[in-house]
Formats: C-alpha cells, structure tokens, sequence
C-alpha cells in the first residue's frame, strides 16, 4: 500500500458473490469513494450464482448500492445509473457476465477484471478455468488483471500474478488465492490506475482457447471411472460450488471432502468389492466408498433421506456428459 497516490477515485465494484465482499473491505484503504452493482437475492438464485452474498446489510462500505435489473446490464434503466454518475475505474469480482460497450464506455480509465489459466492467457478464456485445473491435475495458476473489451476475455493485460495449485487446493481455496492476487493486483498498480498511466499488453488474437461452461449436474461421480479423477473432482466441485453427488435408490447425496484411502497396489481388504459399493462406516460418520483403481474416504457429505449401509452401492450415472479434449488431452479447445 505503500506509494499510492493521493488522488480520490471513484471506483464500482461489479459483483454479487463472497469473493466480491473480501474485495470491498480490502479496498476500503485504497483513496477511493467506493460504489458497489449487485444483484437481489432472487437474481442470484434464479440465475444459479455459486456463493452467491447479500449485501442488503453491507452499505456502510460503499458509497451506494445498485441492484441491476439484469445481470447483464443490458437495459436503459441500468446503464442509466452509469449516465448518471462520474466513475472512473470499474472493477469486476464476482460477476459473471459480460459487461456491454453502452456501461464500459462511460468509464474514464476503463473496467477491470480478472481471468487466469493454467496456461495463461490467451489460452484457457472462457468458464470456470479454476475448476478445470483442479481436473485437468495443474500445479500452476496465472490470473491476470485485464481491461474489459465486450468480448470474452479478449481484453488488453496490465498484470499477471503466479499462485501454485496443491494437491489440497479445492475450488474454494483457488478462490481465496485469486481473490488476493485481485488485491494485490490493484493495489500494486494503484499509481499508475488512478494517473490513467497504463502500460497494457495486448493478447495475441490469433491464438487462444476457450474452456466450457460446467453446470451442477457435471458433478455426478461415476465410480467406474479413476479414483484420482474422483478425488479431483470432488474437490474441484466443492463449495462454493454444489459439490460432487451420487445417487442411491433415486435420492441424491453431496459429497465435499473427500481423499484417497488406498490404491489397488496396496494389499487393502476392499479389492473385491463392486465399484461404488461402501465398505465401512467410521464411529464419526465417515466412511469408505470402493472406487476403480482403490477406496476413498468421505470426510463430508449432505443427504436428506439416504441412510448409509455397510454394503450398500451408490449408483453410476447412467449417461453424463462428456466434454472434449484438445491434443494435449486437457479442455480448453
């Protein structure tokens, strides 16, 4: 924070999930007069917004709340709140819609957002790049602080930060570790942000990639498939998304956490039982469930009507979609 200019700011932040509420109290030590666009709680249900938060009762860290009538701002009463105001920097967390030309042109310096991949930008553009790292088993993470053009993720670079993905990191962790890379982005480009003195590197147009968009229903487990495809799924789905889930007699079960308890190179006493079938309940509920290739242990879960079994098997989904490769067998194509 050290070196920041002086000069008083008025920011919008565009955003309506928990990343976005971290945001809004790191900046409040940044010399600007905060805004905040949101959307109600009915929007973020019905437009099925993964953590998503409420700032009805979080108005003493903005200068004012805008609750949009759309989510993609698309209509004169949202873009007149723009109109209406002088902003000069936009910065999005937590929104996940392209923000059109008619809103990001009433901005002096511009709108900012973040967007990373594995492979960096202009490769892996597109939906949930933190979810298909986790799958795709990446070690590394590039999140760049852009400028908003209205395409996808097309937007000229202002900086870059690196965070490493472990083999505990879940969705929820990589959402903690970008959301602070945001911060720290910003706050270190403060200076040159608030002069309007950016040095932006363009992405190549003619190279890239796009990842597909997941749905909640891409996180049902298919216990024929590889216990470390599995492991990586679970926590690539987990909060604040809807978790991974099985069935059992056509009642579905969450499950959170999750870890490898044996392989089929060990010596384990489950080799002989059918995949998905439970193999053992813990006295504190967890328990052990067979898998190709070994046995996980389930650390948490949520089931309303499923009472588990020793012996009793989750059901393999009997169709689920299956998204493409490229080449180089990852997914963004």
């Amino acid at each position: 924070m050290q070196d920041i200019q002086k000069l008083i700011m008025n920011i919008v932040l565009f955003g309506c999930k928990d990343t976005t509420y971290h945001v809004a109290k790191a900046f409040r030590s940044l010399p600007a007069k905060v805004y905040l666009v949101t959307i109600s709680p009915e929007k973020g249900l019905s437009q099925d917004v993964a953590g998503y938060f409420d700032f009805s009762e979080k108005g003493n860290l903005f200068e004012e709340i805008f609750v949009a009538n759309r989510y993609d701002l698309n209509c004169s009463a949202d873009v007149d709140f723009f109109v209406t105001k002088s902003f000069d920097i936009g910065i999005a967390i937590g929104w996940q819609r392209l923000i059109p030309s008619s809103v990001l042109s009433l901005f002096k310096v511009g709108v900012f957002g973040m967007h990373g991949s594995a492979q960096d930008l202009p490769y892996g553009r597109g939906r949930s790049p933190m979810n298909w790292s986790i799958l795709e088993g990446r070690h590394w993470f590039y999140t760049n602080l852009f400028k908003y053009n209205p395409g996808v993720d097309d937007g000229p670079i202002l900086d870059t930060e690196c965070f490493s993905i472990s083999l505990d990191d879940t969705a929820e962790t990589l959402h903690y570790k970008n959301t602070l890379s945001l911060i720290n982005l910003v706050t270190k480009n403060w200076g040159s942000l608030s002069r309007n003195k950016l040095m932006l590197r363009e992405q190549a147009k003619s190279e890239g990639s796009f990842y597909p968009k997941r749905a909640p229903s891409d996180g049902v487990i298919d216990w024929s498939d590889s216990i470390h495809n599995i492991e990586k799924l679970i926590r690539a789905v987990t909060t604040p998304f809807y978790g991974a889930f099985t069935t059992m007699e056509g009642c579905e079960f969450n499950i959170y956490r999750a870890g490898i308890f044996y392989t089929d190179v060990e010596s384990h006493p489950f080799r002989s039982k059918s995949n998905g079938t439970i193999c053992d309940i813990f006295p504190n509920g967890k328990f052990l469930v067979r898998c190709n290739g070994g046995v996980i242990v389930v650390h948490e879960y949520k089931s309303l009507s499923i009472k588990l079994r020793v012996e009793s098997v989750f059901d393999s989904p009997i169709k689920k979609k299956i998204f493409p490769r490229n080449k180089y067998g990852n997914f963004d194509c």
